[in-house]
């Protein structure tokens, strides 16, 4: 219970570090370019019309909300955190409690632990209870951060939004998102720990092979944004999409019956790693965004 209480503490204080950080990423991966672009070099020193940056962004939102305004939506995402790590920690000990594979023949049994499907099944298992029960304070989360670019105050508080989404969509409305957000974080999960088997096997000496899986993650670990990013932001799309908000609705974004659709348009117009990097953001050539209706160039 301690381990729990000290995971919650931690898991608090970086989300509220971090929240300003998510804000904007979440704003941009909306669609939501309320600067020009301005001319500065890339990376090899060439003259590039770049979008403005994570700290210009967030002069932007100071100069409109000022600083507290980097904070919007940080209650329910405090909220989806604690109980995210409670939920996950009690299904993670009810999951090595139980008998788990061992009405399974032995020689099952051993396939079974060479690739570590025991232990990530399990790992699964609780991800995804914890996933699916905070959902919709992650919906609820979002719809806070787009807000801003209508300047709605629809949703302005945990209890008084949970009222709004019943009442607009049911209960399906704090779902929306879900099945992508699932889907990352299961293929990131095992495609990790796979890796870090085979370098934990094949790739590091006797010495070290005994050690917890935790090292070998050190490695893995870097990849999961790569491998979950064109689900997240699939997810955080659909979770605002055609809610009755501004930013999740034409002409800011398009309506997508299905989170397949979205996807597809996503991947036709190459905006798959949309707000992935809040540096060095270089200006797609003919772009047009939907705030102003207008070419920048």
């Amino acid at each position: 219970m301690a381990d729990t209480c000290g995971q919650v503490l931690l898991g608090s204080g970086l989300t509220v570090l971090s929240h300003p950080l998510m804000y904007i990423k979440v704003l941009v991966q909306v669609g939501h370019e309320p600067l020009p672009p301005s001319l500065g070099r890339n990376l090899f020193g060439r003259q590039v019309y770049q979008l403005p940056g994570l700290f210009a962004y967030a002069k932007h939102i100071i100069k409109i909300d000022g600083k507290a305004g980097l904070f919007n939506g940080l209650a329910p995402r405090l909220c989806a955190g604690t109980i995210g790590t409670l939920v996950h920690s009690r299904v993670l000990q009810r999951c090595q409690d139980a008998v788990g594979f061992s009405f399974l023949p032995k020689f099952c049994i051993t396939i079974l632990s060479v690739f570590l499907l025991p232990q990530t099944t399990k790992e699964m298992i609780a991800r995804s209870c914890a996933t699916i029960v905070t959902h919709p304070f992650h919906v609820i989360t979002l719809r806070c951060m787009v807000q801003f670019i209508g300047r709605e105050t629809k949703y302005s508080g945990v209890f008084d939004s949970i009222v709004t989404v019943y009442k607009n969509e049911g209960v399906l409305g704090f779902f929306a998102g879900l099945i992508p957000r699932l889907l990352g974080d299961v293929l990131s999960l095992w495609i990790c720990n796979m890796l870090a088997h085979l370098i934990n096997t094949y790739a590091i000496d006797d010495s070290v092979s005994q050690m917890d899986l935790g090292f070998c993650h050190l490695f893995t670990g870097p990849m999961q944004p790569m491998l979950t990013y064109p689900f997240v932001l699939v997810s955080n799309l659909m979770a605002v999409n055609d809610c009755g908000l501004a930013g999740g609705l034409p002409p800011y974004a398009s309506i997508y019956p299905t989170w397949v659709d979205c996807w597809r348009h996503l991947s036709l117009e190459g905006n798959m790693s949309r707000g992935n990097s809040l540096f060095f953001r270089k200006l797609p050539v003919g772009k047009t965004y939907a705030i102003d209706q207008k070419r920048f160039f």
